[in-house]
């Protein structure tokens, strides 16, 4: 854990201090000289820094789990910094007779404290939402990612092929599997050889196609097309299935000596 640096925090400190003691002269003397009492003006500089730091802390804190109170939040702990600082510079300028109050200054800094309030209930309302769900692949409906999403998951789903279509092979084994019940890239390479040389001696020496390379392993059609292409890419052509070994009869000794 890095240690605190104390002069940091120091000098933290001290910004923060004479900055809030400056706001809060600046915007206190606004509301003054926008007609707001006396006893009431301070009411202006708390309100709008209260609101900045809440706005800032609901859009930084970890806890903040809804998207979009987290993007409220942040425009407004902007715009709440926004209005500190205009409120500051209107106020000198009128201080050094730049500028005079007329009434769409009075009506802006009257109007401030309600819009604050609501803003406030609404942030709030928008923090207790709850956030994404916990699978993060999923993309709203209809955009291009959910398009692209989808395809991939109908390019990798097995569907096996209509029984008018499927090739009418004989059963065979289904080759060996991993420890973890799926079938090794090794093993998939042999069983479509196998069945390439299968589908050669059926369809006048054809190299087997995508689908029926998919519907003999039963598997996905993405891993189909890499087979294929590996099937496609060998030097010598797929490896030819062994022909089945006939037993030779052996010849009978002949027990007549006299035949000898």
């Amino acid at each position: 854990m890095v240690g605190r640096d104390w002069w940091v925090i120091a000098g933290m400190t001290v910004s923060a201090a004479s900055a809030a003691v400056a706001s809060f002269s600046g915007l206190r003397g606004l509301a003054e000289a926008s007609g707001w009492a006396a006893e009431l003006a301070w009411l202006l500089p708390v309100t709008v820094d209260a609101y900045a730091t809440t706005s800032a802390r609901v859009w930084l804190t970890a806890s903040t789990q809804s998207p979009e109170a987290r993007r409220f939040a942040r425009a407004n702990a902007l715009g709440a910094i926004t209005v500190s600082i205009a409120g500051n510079a209107v106020y000198h300028a009128v201080g050094a007779g730049l500028l005079t109050i007329t009434w769409p200054v009075v009506v802006t800094v009257g109007a401030i404290p309600a819009a604050v309030l609501g803003l406030t209930a609404h942030l709030h309302a928008l923090r207790t939402r709850p956030g994404p769900p916990a699978d993060s692949t999923s993309v709203p409906p209809g955009s291009p990612s959910s398009t692209l999403v989808h395809a991939e998951q109908e390019a990798s789903a097995e569907v096996p092929l209509p029984a008018s279509v499927a090739p009418n092979w004989p059963t065979r084994r289904t080759p060996p599997t991993s420890n973890h019940g799926t079938r090794s890239d090794a093993d998939l390479l042999v069983a479509a050889r196998v069945a390439d040389q299968r589908y050669r001696a059926e369809h006048d020496g054809r190299p087997i196609t995508r689908d029926a390379l998919r519907a003999a392993l039963h598997i996905g059609g993405r891993r189909a097309t890499e087979l294929r292409r590996r099937l496609a890419a060998e030097p010598a052509g797929p490896t030819p299935v062994p022909a089945a070994e006939t037993p030779v009869p052996k010849r009978e000794e002949n027990s007549n000596p006299d035949d000898a």
